[in-house]
């Protein structure tokens, strides 16, 4: 039997436990009457695909005529006919017309077919239709085959807890009062981390997760009290929700490192000093990563700390993380209504021209070559827009300058992708600069981006909140090898603030 024959089967079954009645399948014929359809329908020219059509009647010395043939067969599928199954368009819809319909058993009242199963599907959905709709006419071909009036709720709830006794369970959760106007997406991923965002979307798209009974997107804000259906997730999901606050917690070694590295910490806000080469997340090819760290930086609050915002895997610098999911929405708020204001320190190979400006130049995914590389894409792209001021330029190694940088949009890789637009990539970006990214005689081995500093209002009391990050020891060391000195660029803004 094929699995769509099966889940049909077991449909009906379902409404069987429901009425307590005994119902056939849908267009099933046995024995003598299918025996008498092949017979009927075997008579025929073949057509394409394999499949005999009934000769059309004809009167003598008259042709069959083309409209009388659409008329009399529309919708006829007389291979769907011979296995049982009921037809599609006018054939499948008219009772009593079709051969599948006329020889159905005769367990239903008044010799009625039974109906098709998107039919029970359109039923069990909760479809609720005025007289003479479709959806009503659909619930009104089933409630014959199961002998009296359907209480629709009824088979509903029936059939829901049958399925998800054999699923696992559907379950329901409630947003908290503290998940207020938090993504859809990102409410997942702090409750069920082991689900792949692929899997999530695949899961909205089928609408198999509903807010409030109804379908909904991935970038859907929540609110306080919305209820969230969550359908059986796959075994090796839930496994890794499972083991989640195990792999959060690293090695005692790389757990004080980053202690080591916070720069400053209250009951609302921990600010790092991120590294050079850690992933702030996970992705293809990433094995370390801080997001699944992050329980070395619980110290002695009642969860883990929560990422608001993200740096690239090379760049160094400063990195909020909300420590209560109230602060993770107001350090949210602030960064969508640009109330943040960040700073980042880049060395570059070329001088920009002029020295102080900004660039506005939409950027978009490069559809050639691997990986994720973002480029000029005038169509297409997204708004991205970045102020930049030169504070020092040297021709000592090579013609090299230290500019400051202030991103007003956060796209992918826009401060690397707009440098390199205008003929002056960062020092060791390879991926956007190419070979004028390792100018001769310069001793760059890393990308030399570091995110100096951030400013924004504090969750608690909307006092400005103002994080500065060192340099690291790959910047500190090309700057002493180009002369630069760190203290210059203390007063200087790219927005002129």
């Amino acid at each position: 039997m094929s699995r769509a024959a099966a889940f049909r089967d077991s449909c009906y079954r379902w409404i069987c436990q429901v009425r307590g009645a005994l119902l056939t399948p849908p267009g099933y014929c046995g024995g003598e009457d299918r025996a008498r359809d092949e017979n009927a329908v075997g008579r025929g020219r073949r057509r394409r695909g394999g499949c005999r059509r009934p000769a059309p009647l004809r009167r003598a010395g008259r042709p069959p005529c083309r409209a009388t043939w659409r008329g009399r067969y529309a919708g006829r599928h007389p291979g769907r006919e011979r296995r049982g199954i009921p037809c599609h368009g006018r054939a499948g819809r008219d009772h009593g017309t079709g051969v599948v319909a006329r020889r159905c058993p005769s367990g239903f009242p008044d010799g009625r077919p039974a109906g098709r199963v998107h039919d029970l599907l359109d039923l069990f959905a909760g479809g609720r239709g005025a007289a003479g709709t479709p959806c009503h006419r659909a619930c009104r071909r089933l409630c014959p085959g199961v002998r009296g009036p359907v209480d629709r709720r009824a088979v509903r709830g029936h059939v829901g807890d049958t399925v998800a006794a054999d699923l696992g369970g559907v379950e329901t959760r409630q947003v908290a009062a503290d998940e207020a106007d938090i993504r859809l997406d990102r409410w997942f991923k702090r409750h069920y981390p082991g689900l792949a965002f692929g899997r999530l979307a695949k899961l909205l798209r089928t609408g198999q997760v509903r807010v409030d009974g109804k379908r909904a997107k991935p970038s859907q804000r929540l609110a306080p009290g919305q209820e969230v259906r969550i359908p059986p997730l796959p075994q090796d999901a839930e496994e890794a929700t499972k083991s989640d606050s195990a792999s959060r917690m690293p090695g005692e070694v790389e757990a004080q490192r980053l202690r080591d590295a916070v720069l400053y910490r209250d009951d609302w806000v921990i600010a790092l000093d991120k590294p050079a080469g850690l992933a702030t997340q996970g992705g293809t090819g990433v094995k370390r990563n801080l997001d699944v760290m992050l329980g070395a930086l619980q110290f002695d609050a009642a969860e883990p700390p929560r990422l608001v915002h993200r740096l690239d895997q090379d760049t160094s610098g400063v990195l909020l993380l909300a420590r209560t999911a109230e602060a993770a929405n107001r350090l949210a708020r602030a960064f969508r209504s640009k109330d943040a204001r960040k700073l980042y320190w880049a060395l570059t190979a070329g001088i920009p021209k002029p020295r102080r400006g900004r660039i506005d130049l939409p950027l978009g995914k490069l559809k050639r070559g691997g990986g994720e590389k973002m480029g000029h894409d005038p169509k297409a792209g997204k708004e991205a827009v970045t102020l930049y001021a030169t504070v020092e330029t040297t021709r000592r190694l090579a013609e090299v300058a230290w500019l400051a940088l202030s991103p007003l949009t956060g796209r992918t890789h826009q401060l690397r992708a707009h440098l390199a637009e205008i003929g002056a990539p960062i020092l060791g970006d390879g991926k956007y600069g190419g070979r004028k990214a390792y100018p001769e005689g310069v001793p760059v081995h890393q990308l030399q981006l570091h995110a100096r500093e951030i400013a924004l209002p504090h969750p608690a009391d909307g006092t400005t909140l103002r994080v500065t990050a060192p340099l690291p020891a790959h910047m500190r060391a090309l700057f002493a090898a180009l002369e630069f000195d760190a203290e210059s660029g203390a007063g200087v803004d790219p927005a002129g603030n």
